[in-house]
């Protein structure tokens, strides 16, 4: 393949630049191999060591692809059924609202489990990471009810019902790191070795990502990477840029967000799946384990499917399976054209930043778009929104420091104050619209769920926050 390297480079490092990211690292392969990879910026506080496609960074939620890898490959192995109910493996689990037996290990895979958006991941990560001091910390660390360090707290937790449940299981789509966190426990069971060691055994080596683990708290990478690791930066209180060596630490969540790797290896990684499990010519991973990821038992269509840990979208006769991750100093996106044989990743040392057209330009490069064509899939309807009475209100996420969304319409026209931030909503037919910020460029997207007449939520991005007045009617 012959495209412009020159002009992908220029590009990415234009991006980065205006946005003064610390350190980001690219790789694209395909059926040759590296097609290109880069690193742009430097790995230490100082300034002074430079990124590279082996500088190992944190991947946060691409883990989860690689919990679903394991559980599908248990599965093709008879030692595990995706449609197992969840008790068969944690007795004690129950989605309040719920028949006990009716969440399975694929609703929580698929995130359709009921669970709502709660607060045990960050209250894990604030309640067991040493040395940080921020606001953030200090709210959730009066709020935790324990350190959230074992996966029956996080059980316990979800059973108490704090929060209406979404509905049946299978029904709605919200994302939970609840889930991934439980599924990582039920790989142990069923593999007789925990998750760690089997990626080590059954994913990593047989795929040469050889610096790439799965640990807690980062000690692991820090030794495998013989010093080309990255530190960790992101903006403090008053918005200024700060760095540490600190890693999120969150025990139960190991398979939600615990991953570290390299935008060499992360690559690697996805074009195997692309390729049904084949790797420079070697069936690495069972096909049918892969297939189960993403494949034809899930829709394809323009819109983005989460299937087992992968969002899977088309455009323009490629078919995109793909996710992102974001914690403390990690901000990652990675993916494969599936059945075309080419993997990408974008890894970046900055925390709660944006670097989703940076993987778009990657795409774009190898599918011969315009380097600057973006992918967004949810696209203006013309027209205004009928009923806006259905939508406006007060709505909450308790995702950590909770998130508060107030919906309010004036002279026909929709728009959210997010906590002080306000934004435009653009109707894209039925109940979908895109955010706009005051320029009118496309800040997000949301999705109201509407019963009984009413908006009882909204989804933004991935997360559904709930209507506080239905919460308080759920409640009497």
């Amino acid at each position: 393949m012959k495209w412009n390297t020159e002009a992908l480079d220029r590009f990415l490092e234009e991006k980065i630049a205006e946005r003064k990211l610390p350190g980001v690292a690219v790789c694209i392969r395909g059926p040759e191999g590296v097609l290109f990879s880069k690193g742009y910026g430097h790995r230490d506080g100082a300034g002074l060591l430079p990124v590279d496609g082996d500088t190992i960074f944190g991947v946060a939620s691409m883990s989860k692809s690689m919990t679903a890898l394991a559980l599908a490959i248990l599965e093709e192995e008879g030692k595990l059924s995706l449609e197992d109910p969840v008790v068969r493996y944690f007795p004690t689990f129950q989605v309040p609202g719920n028949a006990r037996d009716e969440v399975t290990l694929r609703h929580l895979a698929m995130h359709t489990s009921g669970i709502p958006p709660m607060e045990p991941l960050e209250w894990s990560i604030a309640m067991n990471t040493p040395g940080r001091d921020s606001k953030w910390a200090r709210t959730l660390q009066a709020s935790a009810p324990n350190t959230m360090s074992t996966i029956q707290e996080v059980i316990d937790y979800i059973a108490q019902g704090r929060y209406p449940t979404l509905g049946a299981p299978g029904e709605i789509m919200s994302y939970s790191n609840e889930g991934y966190a439980i599924l990582s426990y039920v790989v142990d069971q069923a593999a007789g070795i925990p998750l760690e060691q089997f990626l080590q055994e059954r994913v990593f080596r047989p795929l040469g990502m050889e610096r790439s683990v799965m640990d807690i708290a980062g000690e692991e990478a820090k030794v495998l990477a013989k010093g080309n690791i990255s530190a960790l930066f992101d903006l403090d209180d008053e918005g200024q840029l700060y760095w540490d060596e600190v890693w999120s630490a969150l025990p139960p969540f190991r398979g939600s967000a615990c991953a570290r790797s390299t935008a060499h290896d992360m690559a690697r990684y996805y074009q195997c799946l692309s390729n049904s499990g084949v790797l420079d010519g070697v069936q690495c991973l069972p096909a049918g384990a892969v297939e189960k990821l993403a494949g034809p038992a899930f829709p394809t269509q323009e819109k983005a499917f989460y299937c087992l840990g992968l969002n899977k979208r088309l455009l323009d006769g490629h078919v995109y399976c793909e996710h992102s991750g974001g914690l403390h100093g990690v901000s990652s996106e990675g993916g494969y054209l599936q059945g075309e044989n080419y993997g990408f990743a974008v890894l970046c040392n900055q925390g709660e930043v944006d670097v989703t057209d940076l993987l778009w330009a990657l795409y774009n490069a190898v599918t011969d778009r315009p380097l600057e064509a973006d992918h967004r899939w949810l696209h203006p309807a013309g027209g205004t929104f009928s009923q806006p009475e259905l939508l406006t209100g007060h709505y909450v996420c308790h995702e950590g420091v909770p998130v508060h969304w107030t919906v309010s319409c004036q002279d026909g026209a929709l728009s959210v104050d997010q906590d002080g931030t306000k934004r435009r909503l653009l109707w894209c037919g039925g109940t979908w619209f895109q955010q706009l910020d005051e320029e009118g460029q496309v800040v997000g997207r949301c999705r109201f769920h509407i019963r009984n007449g009413q908006a009882w939520g909204v989804q933004v991005y991935t997360r559904v926050y709930q209507r506080e007045d239905y919460e308080k009617e759920t409640q009497l």
